[in-house]
């Protein structure tokens, strides 16, 4: 049987081989808003070159960049000297340009990020010094004034509020910035999977591609894919699920986002409310550790080698980790439960109503990037590259925020090494 399977899959890979191969200066891998906003950055400034994106879904935005909170971060979260600092500053006003030249709609709604503890409270001043060391306005406010914002919001004495934070549904971003790449003259394809790269050129699912330089941001599957080309051999991606739960209270129920205050020695923020752009309230999302990479429900995309690779890293980090892998799996596979969602945000808001939240969201997986080496989560962003490659390893909250500006980056990066 194995010599069956091992014969069809070299005549099915021979039969892509012996098919039409096209030609592009530039491939981008990945079909979010990071590859789509690369791909224009790269068309815009390369405009005389082929730029050619390959997506394996039939639509774009299908992963990460589709199913997040939407929420355009401020960037207070990150210490000055961090990429993602940078970034997020920027990308705020960037994409709230962005999205009003656009037309689509924004809701500046803020974020409230609120104490349980007073021992919370110094934490709230990391942020507001972090804040101020990136060129951040916030505002601490008392627990009176937070009720100003928000009547029905619970903090102990004091609290922070990020007025530049806000939401917008972001598949809307994505869609018109495929239909801008379009305009601008960036070939997109559709249902194409990247398969492995071979003498300068890509196999895949659609053919052959003699490729001038590569842009990897394949996301779940950038270290895979940066594998290829011999990059990404101490990290490894680690899936992570993250589940809303909406209210069905009505539009405004609660005025403002808001957060607890961050545990800053892992990414994840905790469970809070996200208003969403048509002023509706979610609460999420979870950090749950998902079996393989786009484990959203049941067994769909199961692969028993992703399986097994990703179980096997999950058991060596409940032996040996720098963030207590096995705390956080305990604790977030706990947020399965609808009712201990609710209590976990009952904590930071009044008057909360089980009965109001019944409907889960789509799910997203979070492509959390794993130092194999020193068994660490990478906090920022990460990438490596060459003059032939550009691989985006780590791309992760608040990256759809940073999009804008990263790309910039990325492509000044890309420049350094061809010349």
């Amino acid at each position: 049987m194995a010599d069956i399977i091992a014969y069809w899959s070299e005549a099915h890979t021979e039969k892509r081989e012996f098919m039409a191969t096209i030609k592009t200066d530039f491939l981008v891998i990945g079909g979010g808003v990071i590859g789509v906003s690369l791909a224009r950055e790269l068309k815009l400034r390369h405009s005389d070159s082929s730029v050619l994106l390959i997506e394996k879904e039939t639509l774009f935005g299908e992963h990460a960049s589709g199913r997040n909170s939407g929420v355009l971060h401020a960037g207070f979260y990150y210490s000055a000297d961090s990429m993602k600092a940078r970034f997020t500053v920027d990308g705020n006003k960037d994409l709230t340009r962005y999205c009003e030249q656009k037309k689509i709609p924004v809701n500046k709604c803020g974020k409230l990020v609120v104490a349980k503890t007073e021992q919370e409270h110094a934490t709230l001043d990391e942020l507001l010094q972090r804040g101020r060391a990136n060129g951040v306005a916030l505002q601490s406010v008392t627990a009176t004034e937070a009720e100003e914002i928000e009547p029905r919001v619970r903090t102990c004495e004091r609290a922070i509020f990020s007025p530049a934070t806000s939401s917008v549904n972001p598949l809307d971003v994505v869609h018109s910035m495929v239909a801008d790449a379009k305009t601008e003259g960036v070939e997109l394809r559709q249902g194409v999977s990247y398969l492995k790269q071979r003498n300068n050129c890509i196999l895949t699912s659609d053919g052959k591609i003699e490729v001038g330089y590569v842009v990897n941001a394949a996301g779940l599957y950038a270290d895979q894919v940066a594998r290829g080309f011999g990059f990404s051999e101490k990290y490894r991606i680690l899936p992570f699920k993250g589940l809303y739960l909406y209210s069905d209270e009505p539009a405004g129920a609660i005025r403002t986002n808001i957060y607890p205050v961050p545990d800053l020695r892992n990414p994840f923020l905790g469970v809070h409310f996200t208003v969403t752009v048509d002023q509706h309230v979610k609460i999420g999302p979870t950090a749950i550790p998902a079996f393989w990479r786009e484990q959203y429900s049941g067994v769909d995309n199961f692969r028993i080698s992703e399986f097994a690779d990703v179980l096997l890293r999950q058991m060596s980090l409940f032996v040996s980790s720098d963030f207590d892998f096995k705390k956080l799996a305990v604790e977030e596979i706990k947020k399965y439960s609808r009712s201990h969602m609710v209590s976990l945000a009952a904590s930071l808001v009044k008057m909360i109503d089980k009965a109001d939240y019944n409907r889960w969201g789509r799910p997203g997986i979070r492509a959390q990037l794993l130092d194999i080496k020193d068994r660490k989560l990478e906090m920022d962003f990460v990438v490596e590259g060459d003059d032939k490659s550009f691989h985006i390893l780590n791309a992760v909250s608040p990256a759809f925020t940073c999009s804008l500006p990263f790309s910039r980056y990325v492509c000044d990066m890309i420049a350094e090494k061809l010349h």
